[in-house]
């Protein structure tokens, strides 16, 4: 199986309704939630094809965390702006690190879901994917995430984006240059659709082997132990 998130297919398990307390919502989505009825097994997929290039195959690749061997995935489900997704990345983000990702035992991946009603949280997923161009993604998230009070208000975020990437010593002429092209924003958009054919509406949702959970309470580590389990881990 390739490590690149546009060629992976997870498998999920279909809930009726993804909206659970400490998440946010975005407005309906007009793309059809992928399986007929809950409990079905189906895949996330993209609509129409993905982009495939040097630029989005790096940024691809650098969001993504964890032994390449690991047989279980945690998917992550998330907008940079969204105050629950942040509650989550405070509270269990690097716990589940240290404990599921650093030992090998699990692969993570963050999957961009900027929600129409943060305006701030597209320019930032496109920061963040700019950055993992360079395999600087992971400090770029930490970041974001930890001054997301400094950059959400801004009529304009892209200088403090700005400003925030330098201090991370990422090229800053590629990083812009990047920026300046949307040169990831197509795979931003493509991780959106393949959310949506998921059957999320909800930041923060996470995929853990055949279950999908969402909302900051969400039981992540009740997820990964039992995938773990059934895989022998």
């Amino acid at each position: 199986m390739s490590s690149a998130l546009i060629h992976f297919f997870v498998a999920v398990t279909v809930a009726a309704g993804c909206s659970r307390p400490g998440a946010t919502t975005d407005k309906p989505s007009t793309t059809p939630a992928a399986g007929a009825a809950a409990g079905a097994s189906t895949t996330i997929k993209t609509t129409g094809t993905p982009p495939r290039d040097s630029i989005s195959d790096a940024a691809d690749k650098g969001r993504i965390m964890g032994d390449s061997s690991a047989k279980v995935w945690l998917i992550v489900a998330s907008d940079f702006q969204c105050p629950f997704c942040k509650q989550w990345e405070d509270a269990s983000f690097k716990g589940i690190v240290k404990d599921y990702v650093t030992t090998g035992r699990v692969r993570l991946a963050f999957l961009n879901m900027p929600l129409s009603i943060h305006p701030n949280a597209l320019p930032a997923a496109e920061a963040a994917m700019c950055a993992a161009v360079q395999n600087k993604f992971w400090p770029m998230h930490d970041t974001l995430f930890a001054s997301q009070a400094a950059w959400e208000v801004l009529p304009d975020p892209r200088p403090k984006l700005d400003s925030m990437t330098k201090a991370l010593g990422v090229d800053m002429p590629s990083w812009r240059s990047c920026m300046a092209q949307h040169a990831t924003l197509a795979l931003i958009d493509a991780d959106r659709d393949r959310a949506r054919q998921a059957g999320v509406n909800s930041t923060p949702t996470f995929f853990v082997g055949s279950q999908i959970l969402a909302g900051a309470d969400a039981n992540v580590r009740g997820a990964l132990d039992s995938a773990l389990k059934t895989s022998g881990k």
